[in-house]
């Protein structure tokens, strides 16, 4: 059922699967719905910070965050503890699937990075996609995970990356 802004919040368990296992699971508030993309807003959910050295997650971080029904990535907006814009981390997954309560999104190893004032952007974990064998178990979905990274920069390059996640 589609959620517009008119119907009270309600919690999803946002599920990220990776290789067949859960890689992690935490609570986000679902913003809306409206049957092909679902947007969630989310607290940091791991412990500690995590230092890329172009940018840092950490507690107070808020992800409002982007899923399709029809696409093969997620788009997450990542906002600092006092509301400042750190830019947009973005996977690589196959189509979201939201069934009750539960989102679940399986991670295929491929992100990009695109910071706030949209001076670095950066593609992310070839080598592991490259080792996790996709292209031979399932070349389709290999094709579609490459062609989703390069339509992703592509719009990461533009002015208005932000409209695709808002």
């Amino acid at each position: 059922m589609p959620v517009n802004s008119t119907d009270p919040a309600r919690l999803v368990d946002v599920v990220l699967v990776k290789g067949g296992r859960t890689k992690i699971r935490y609570p986000a508030e679902l913003l809306s719905d409206d049957g092909t993309r679902i947007a969630v807003r989310a607290p940091w959910a791991s412990e500690g910070v995590r230092d890329f050295g172009f940018v840092r997650f950490e507690p107070g971080d808020v992800f409002t965050e982007f899923y399709w029904r029809d696409r093969w990535y997620s788009v997450k907006e990542v906002r600092g503890p006092s509301g400042a814009l750190k830019g947009w981390y973005c996977d690589i997954t196959r189509p979201a699937i939201l069934t009750g309560t539960e989102l679940v999104v399986e991670d295929l190893d491929l992100d990009l990075w695109r910071s706030a004032d949209g001076s670095d952007v950066r593609r992310l974990d070839e080598d592991e996609f490259a080792e996790s064998g996709l292209a031979g178990r399932d070349p389709g979905a290999a094709g579609a995970a490459m062609a989703a990274l390069d339509e992703l920069e592509a719009l990461a390059r533009g002015d208005r990356f932000g409209e695709l996640a808002g």
